[in-house]
């Protein structure tokens, strides 16, 4: 942790530390901040310029460190550890349960109570409201019953595999043989990657939507072209056939253009963009559009700007309902 970055988090680290261990040392303290001796000394010599408004002598941190020997004082304003926010905790928690439920961290030993320990301390050390936001966040990355050690079984043994396949787009549930190459988790979800004999090409099936898995007494045996998928964007590729949708986002809606593969992006001026891109279907704009929210809308084409109009209303109607 020798970098600016890291730097500001350190000091209001260290001096709350230093607080409640008088006389410390310098090495010891060094040792426990994972610094060099110099590096601490770096630190406290910029402690020493700081404080409250006014910058007199009264007003400022006194630490010195002779003879090796740490002492602070007039450091009360921060004397406390610095402790997250409701909103930074609640973000801590669902990532941790977004990666406890991950599959691929069953396999790494050591993992099944270490996680469920850590959260449970950062709930405790952040209070009641963290824990209570964080649990109302649903985070779905659970497979369908069976799945995942079916996939595996295939995956180890090197068999085809039989899926039912749901796919919501088209709200229909689809039969595929799939010859199984590998297991990725994009963005909190875990699919199986491999050869689909359906679409004839290497796809990506979430096991979340696998609504049944056997693995067949068949060799897996992919064709030659099979190339693993970059995932490193994501998952969404869009093709040509797609329909060519036009959105207009505000400062706060940009990142549309960083997040999704555009056509188009064009600077409107006061941070808001005109963007071009290719919708797979409809209920996957209808989607986008609402989570943006007032920070974009669809402007072309027409057809498209009206389902999104409709469907606004028809949530808006649902929460006043419920409220």
């Amino acid at each position: 942790m020798s970098g600016s970055a890291d730097r500001l988090p350190r000091l209001l680290s260290l001096v709350p530390y230093l607080m409640s261990h008088p006389g410390a040392q310098v090495g010891e303290v060094a040792a426990v901040f994972g610094l060099s001796e110099k590096q601490l000394i770096d630190d406290l010599q910029l402690v020493w310029m700081c404080g409250l408004p006014g910058h007199t002598p009264g007003d400022l941190i006194d630490v010195s460190w002779d003879g090796g020997e740490i002492l602070i004082d007039n450091a009360d304003t921060i004397a406390r550890p610095l402790r997250l926010g409701i909103d930074e905790a609640s973000a801590l928690l669902v990532a941790l349960r977004m990666l406890a439920a991950t599959p691929q961290l069953a396999e790494v030993q050591g993992t099944d109570d270490a996680l469920p320990r850590v959260m449970a301390k950062l709930e405790q050390a952040a209070g009641e409201g963290a824990a209570t936001v964080s649990s109302q966040v649903a985070v779905d990355v659970d497979a369908a019953p069976d799945a995942l050690p079916r996939v595996r079984e295939g995956l180890t043994k090197g068999r085809r595999l039989s899926l039912r396949y749901y796919v919501p787009g088209r709200d229909e549930v689809t039969p595929r043989e799939v010859d199984p190459t590998r297991i990725v988790v994009v963005d909190g979800r875990a699919y199986l990657e491999g050869w689909c004999y359906r679409a004839e090409a290497m796809r990506l099936f979430r096991l979340d939507r696998m609504l049944g898995v056997d693995v067949l007494d068949v060799p897996a045996d992919p064709p030659a072209e099979a190339e693993p998928i970059d995932v490193a964007q994501g998952v969404f590729r869009p093709s040509p056939t797609d329909e060519l949708i036009e959105l207009e986002v505000s400062a706060a809606g940009r990142w549309v253009a960083e997040y999704y593969p555009c056509e188009q992006v064009t600077e409107l001026g006061e941070g808001r963009l005109r963007v071009t891109l290719r919708a797979r279907d409809q209920d996957w704009i209808l989607k986008l559009a609402l989570r943006l929210g007032d920070t974009g809308r669809v402007v072309a084409p027409p057809a498209m700007a009206e389902a999104v109009r409709q469907e606004a209303e028809r949530a808006l109607a649902l929460y006043a309902h419920r409220s």
